[in-house]
C-alpha cells in the first residue's frame, strides 16, 4: 500500500509540475539583483585611502564588472558615509576615506560618483546613492575640516556614545540633509536615492539621546511624555520632504530606504512579527509601516541578515511579514553574504548554501521582487563558491531590472527596421530607434535582443541574448546558429525599465 501511495503521489507531482509551467528554479525575467558597495565600515571600495585615481578606477571598474558577471543589475554606491562626499560637492568636503585626508579632492578630477554612472550605465545597470543622512563624524575623528558641517555648525549636532549625529528634531537638519541629497539628484545622472538604517543612533543601554533643547523649542505640540511619538515624526518629516523634493526635481528618480530588519516584535504590537529582537520603531523611531502606507518610498529593503530558522529573528519569518505589510511598495530583501564562511559556528552559514536557500523562498513570495547583498566585497572574495552557485543556479540568465509603476509605467516606442546580415563568420543584427518617442516624451535607452530556438516567448528569459545601448551587435555565426535557424527580435526599455513591443522577428540560417 505505501508503495502505491508513492507511485500516485510522484506521478501527481510530476502532472502538476508539467501544468504549472516552467520549474521554479528557472528565474523571473524581471529581478532586482543589487549589491551594496561600502565605502566605510566593511569596506568595499576603495582598498584604502590615498590611491591614486587611475588606482581608483582599476579598482572600481574590476568591482562593476565582477558583479555584471554574477549577474547585478544595480549597484548602490556609499557616497557620504559621514558628513563628506566621495563625489564633487560645494557643500561638503571630499572625504577622508578617499583621499587619506578630509577636503583633500582627488587626483586629475576624478568624480567616483561620475564615473561609476558611467560604467554602470554602459551594462544595463542602475547607480543608487547611498546616504547616511544624520552621521556626521567620530568622537575620535583627529583632523575635521573647517567646510564640515560638524565645524560649521556645532549646535546641530548631538554625541551619543562614540558617534555625532545630526539631531533630527532640528529643521536645520532636515534642511541641510534635503539639500545634500538634492544637489546630487539634480547635478548626476542616479537612478535611485538610498538612505540605510541610521536615523536615531542605535540604542546604547541606559545612555539617553540628548535631545531636550530641541525638543523645548520645536515640540510642534508634542507633549513631554509623547517624546517618543515626536521622534518618530522628526524621521516621518525627513522621509516625506525627500520624496516630495527628489520626485519634483526628477521623477524617474527613485527613493528607497533600507532599514533593520525588524519594525517591531509582536509582544510590542499586535501587528508586529514572531521575533524577538531590536526594533525600529522603538530603538530608531522609523516608523517604516507609515511610509509604506503613505507610499513615501519607492523601495524598501529590509536587512534581514539571518539565517532561515534562526530562533530570535528567522529570515523565513521576517520575509513573510514584510511581504505581508509592504502595501504594494516594491520589496527587495537585503541578503548577508557578508556571513558565509566554512569556519562560521553557526552551521548554517557554514555551509555555503543559506543564500540559496533564501533566494528560493524569495522567488516563492509574489511580493518579494529581488535581492540586496550586502556586501560587494564578497563576490571579489567568491566564499565557498557563491558567485558560480548565483550563476548556475540562479542567474544563468540576465534580468531586467522591476518595473516602478508609481513612477512610470508608459512603454517607448517599440524599434524598427530589424535587420540580420551575414557574413563569412558573422551575423549582424540591426535596428532602428522606434519612429517617435512615447507618449510621455521619452526616448529608448536600452535594447533587448531575444534570441529563439524552439519557443518565441517573451516571458522565458532563457531567450533573452543580451541587453546594449547600441542599435547593433554583432554575433559569430557558429555561436548564434548552433541549431541552424534561429529567430530574433528586439525590444526598447525606457530608463525605468519599461518594455515596447517586439519588432518582427527575422529568421537566420544557416
Amino acid at each position: 500500500m505505501k508503495k502505491v501511495l508513492t507511485l500516485v503521489f510522484t506521478l501527481v507531482t510530476l502532472i502538476s509540475t508539467c501544468l504549472a509551467g516552467p520549474a521554479k528554479s528557472i528565474a523571473p525575467k524581471r529581478e532586482m539583483r543589487a549589491a551594496w558597495i561600502a565605502s566605510v565600515e566593511n569596506i568595499d571600495w576603495p582598498s584604502k585611502a590615498g590611491l591614486s585615481a587611475e588606482e581608483q578606477k582599476k579598482e572600481l571598474t574590476a568591482l562593476v564588472e565582477k558583479l555584471n558577471e554574477v549577474g547585478i543589475n544595480t549597484i548602490v554606491l556609499q557616497i557620504r558615509p559621514y558628513g563628506d562626499a566621495l563625489y564633487e560637492s560645494k557643500i561638503e568636503p571630499w572625504s577622508k576615506y578617499l583621499t587619506g585626508k578630509q577636503g583633500v579632492a582627488p587626483q586629475s578630477g576624478f568624480d567616483p560618483l561620475s564615473f561609476m554612472i558611467e560604467e554602470c550605465h554602459k551594462r544595463y545597470m542602475e547607480l543608487h546613492a547611498w546616504f547616511n543622512p544624520y552621521r556626521v563624524a567620530k568622537t575620535d575623528d583627529a583632523e575635521v575640516n573647517a567646510q564640515h558641517v560638524s565645524r560649521k555648525h556645532p549646535e546641530w549636532l548631538v554625541t551619543y556614545g562614540k558617534l555625532k549625529v545630526l539631531d533630527p528634531g532640528l529643521p536645520q537638519t532636515r534642511e541641510y540633509v534635503t539639500q545634500v541629497i538634492m544637489d546630487v539628484v539634480r547635478r548626476y545622472d542616479v537612478d535611485g536615492i538610498h538612505l540605510d538604517d541610521y536615523f536615531y543612533p542605535y540604542k546604547i543601554k541606559g545612555v539617553e539621546f540628548n535631545d531636550k533643547s530641541s525638543f523645548a523649542a520645536h515640540s510642534r505640540g508634542f507633549k513631554p511624555s509623547q517624546k517618543n511619538d515626536w521622534r518618530r515624526d522628526n524621521v516621518n518629516l525627513i522621509i516625506k520632504m525627500l520624496a516630495d523634493s527628489i520626485h519634483a526635481a526628477k521623477p524617474y528618480v527613485k527613493f528607497g530606504v533600507s532599514p533593520f530588519g525588524i519594525w517591531r516584535n509582536k509582544k510590542s504590537d499586535a501587528r508586529g512579527s514572531e521575533t524577538n529582537g531590536g526594533q525600529n520603531y522603538d530603538d530608531l523611531y522609523a516608523d517604516i509601516l507609515l511610509w509604506l502606507q503613505n507610499r513615501w518610498v519607492d523601495y524598501i529593503v529590509p536587512q534581514l541578515y539571518w539565517h532561515i530558522g534562526m530562533k530570535s529573528a528567522n529570515y523565513e519569518t521576517l520575509a513573510k511579514w514584510w511581504a505581508a505589510n509592504c502595501h504594494g511598495v516594491p520589496l527587495y530583501i537585503g541578503q548577508g553574504v557578508y556571513k558565509i564562511d566554512a569556519q562560521s559556528k553557526d552551521k548554517a552559514w557554514a555551509d555555503g548554501k543559506e543564500i540559496a536557500r533564501q533566494i528560493t523562498l524569495n522567488r516563492s513570495i509574489p511580493q518579494i521582487q529581488g535581492s540586496f547583498f550586502y556586501s560587494a566585497k564578497s563576490f571579489m572574495q567568491n566564499p565557498m563558491g557563491l558567485n558560480s552557485k548565483l550563476k548556475k543556479e540562479f542567474y544563468r540568465y540576465p534580468a531586467l531590472i522591476p518595473t516602478t509603476p508609481r513612477l512610470d509605467s508608459i512603454a517607448p516606442a517599440k524599434p524598427t527596421n530589424l535587420v540580420a546580415k551575414k557574413g563569412a563568420s558573422i551575423i549582424k543584427l540591426s535596428w532602428a530607434a522606434g519612429d517617435s518617442t512615447a507618449t510621455d516624451g521619452e526616448k529608448s535607452r536600452y535594447y533587448v535582443v531575444y534570441r529563439f530556438d524552439d519557443d518565441d516567448d517573451l516571458n522565458n528569459p532563457a531567450n533573452i541574448y543580451t541587453i546594449t545601448r547600441d542599435t547593433s551587435i554583432t554575433l559569430k555565426r557558429r555561436q548564434a546558429l548552433e541549431r541552424g535557424k534561429v529567430r530574433f527580435c528586439v525590444t526598447a526599455l525606457d530608463r525605468l525599465s519599461n518594455e515596447s513591443e517586439p519588432t518582427e522577428k527575422v529568421t537566420v540560417r544557416m
